[in-house]
């Protein structure tokens, strides 16, 4: 694997509250790398050993990809599947809204969250934030979190290389900044799927992957009860529960799923003696 071009896509102090690093690969992206450089090198001066070497960089590869489609894998990186023990600790639990903002299904997801004083962090796509720079700032100002969902939220997300993911989230970065006043801080995946050039555009980005503990699969299932039970299964301090207020399904009263999901949730959480904070705050 090449090695990132960092200095293309510096930012400077004073626009993140996280500070940008340069990417170190953990154990296993090490030796992904040491297998890829040996096999190289066998190639020319050692063509006995390549067959094997060769055999070694395809399983290694299946393993990448494997580990791309998991959502919840840590092989190519940190990724955030629950919140630190601290937050745990205080009992902190986080909902996160993914692929909005939506200006029918938004306001009404604020408004459900006020009425339990409940904060949740928001994953927006970074074009339709910039339709809607109005709901952004207002989510904001009720107390939660914009987040990074990339900008265009495509298909072929992982199959981009290091220059494209850095342009892809790094020109979200930029417009969620401008719309909310507030620069991301924590990214997700488009559908979570991955590929090792990722993290290293995190580092440098001054970002980090979160994914969840469990989500209500909610873009496709129309049954509000569904949902809940997949996300109220087993739930505890620290959980990350995922919903959508863009690309909602809705009900078969043609309500969109995530309201009467949230309302669910909202209450179990408070009945579980929880509290729904955005992740920054569990951060701390």
């Amino acid at each position: 694997m090449p090695r990132p071009p960092y200095k293309c896509f510096e930012i400077k102090p004073e626009q993140s509250a996280q500070a940008a690093k340069r990417w170190v690969p953990n154990a296993f992206m090490g030796f992904s790398l040491a297998v890829h450089v040996l096999a190289l090198m066998a190639v020319f001066w050692m063509p006995e050993c390549s067959r094997w070497l060769l055999t070694a960089v395809a399983l290694n590869q299946l393993v990448l990809i494997l580990a791309g489609l998991w959502p919840k894998c840590r092989l190519l990186g940190p990724n955030w599947t629950c919140l630190p023990s601290a937050a745990a600790a205080r009992r902190e639990v986080s909902i996160t809204i993914d692929d909005g903002p939506d200006p029918e299904v938004t306001p009404a997801v604020l408004d459900l969250l006020d009425q339990f004083d409940a904060k949740a962090s928001f994953f927006c796509i970074a074009e339709k934030a910039r339709q809607y720079p109005e709901l952004c700032r207002e989510i904001v100002s009720r107390g939660h979190s914009i987040e990074n969902h990339s900008r265009y939220h495509r298909l072929d997300f992982a199959f981009n290389g290091y220059r494209g993911l850095a342009r892809e989230i790094a020109e979200a970065q930029d417009i969620l900044t401008r719309v909310s006043g507030s620069r991301p801080l924590f990214f997700r995946a488009p559908f979570g799927i991955r590929n090792p050039f990722l993290e290293p555009v995190l580092s440098i980005l001054g970002l980090r992957l979160a994914s969840w503990t469990r989500r209500g699969f909610d873009t496709r299932e129309t049954r509000p009860d569904r949902v809940k039970q997949r996300l109220l299964r087993g739930l505890k301090a620290g959980d990350i529960l995922l919903v959508h207020d863009g690309n909602a399904a809705s009900t078969p009263e043609g309500k969109p799923v995530i309201l009467p999901v949230l309302q669910g949730v909202l209450e179990a959480i408070q009945k579980a003696n929880l509290h729904s904070v955005n992740l920054r705050t569990a951060r701390a």
